[in-house]
């Protein structure tokens, strides 16, 4: 995902000049290396220092311009967490947050690389939007979206590489602040975002070969979340499931809950999150989200 939204922001700010970005000690490599080249006056590093890289983005927020905030999501949001909240959100400015490789991606680093609660705390911000593409073709769209956005700040989560597109023959649309059905079925419905959505994506793929009728569907935006649809989704399936690379409180798994348990949903819900704990496994990426219980095997014996 960030080498197409290196390309993407590339392209955008070729077209706007006002699009700035600050990086936090992120050496820059293909389309952010061009980026950096031709408009040097426009790309800043500012080190090890990512209150400093919010501080300034607000900044040039205030001066009418539209900055980037880039760097690995857990130093993207929590490390500078005040800045964003009060230079970001209290003065509800455009200033787009890029965490990437959020969720447990760098997988190897350890806890302090996890991002495992970030849209639980990016969603307690007033005024923030919350973005979380499921593929490098959703990663265009949201690019798209932020370079113009004028409606206050925004953090977009990312993966890191190697994300395969899904969403290539979606039945709808990208539109920021609406659910995407990316398949349309009747008895069991798969709500997810982000890179697990790949986990998503197999599950459905076995359901509807073993005879279910199955809706893949992808949340991209987080805040403002989709309400209205997800109320849809849990009226009219027989079976609903949430796949998310986020603990259990704040995300959205505990945004579906809320809202079954408000219109007395009367469907099966399974909710697969990250566990609410820190795990201390080394491994890859689908080793860490099946320690947590987040695998194709798992989501597919506990639903039945």
């Amino acid at each position: 995902m960030r080498n197409i939204f290196a390309e993407a922001l590339y392209k955008a700010a070729t077209a706007n000049p006002d699009i700035f970005v600050v990086v936090a000690d992120i050496s820059p490599a293909g389309s952010m290396a061009d980026f950096s080249r031709q408009y040097p006056d426009r790309f800043i590093n500012v080190g090890v220092a990512e209150q400093s890289m919010i501080g300034i983005c607000a900044g040039l927020a205030l001066k009418g311009c539209q900055p980037f905030a880039y760097t690995i999501a857990s130093f993207s949001l929590y490390r500078p967490f005040e800045f964003v909240r009060d230079d970001l959100g209290y003065q509800n400015l455009p200033v787009t947050v890029v965490g990437m490789g959020a969720g447990v991606i760098y997988s190897t680093l350890g806890g302090t690389h996890h991002t495992q609660e970030d849209i639980a705390i990016a969603g307690a911000i007033p005024n923030m939007q919350i973005i979380a593409p499921c593929d490098p073709l959703e990663v265009v769209e949201a690019v798209k979206y932020c370079a113009k956005q004028r409606n206050g700040p925004v953090y977009l989560r990312l993966g890191k590489s190697g994300e395969p597109e899904l969403t290539k023959q979606a039945i709808e649309p990208w539109q920021f602040g609406r659910l995407r059905y990316l398949i349309r079925g009747t008895d069991i419905c798969i709500l997810s975002y982000g890179v697990v959505m790949k986990h998503a994506n197999e599950v459905a793929k076995i359901l509807s070969e073993g005879g279910k009728s199955v809706s893949l569907v992808s949340a991209h935006t987080l805040k403002p979340l989709d309400r209205e649809n997800i109320e849809n989704i849990l009226n009219n399936h027989k079976k609903v499931v949430v796949i998310e690379e986020h603990v259990p409180e704040g995300g959205l798994s505990s945004r579906t809950k809320q809202i079954a348990w408000d219109i007395h949903a009367s469907c099966e819900l399974h909710c697969f999150t990250l566990k609410d704990a820190f795990i201390h496994r080394y491994g890859g990426h689908d080793d860490l989200l099946a320690a947590h219980g987040i695998s194709v095997k798992d989501i597919l014996r506990k639903i039945g």
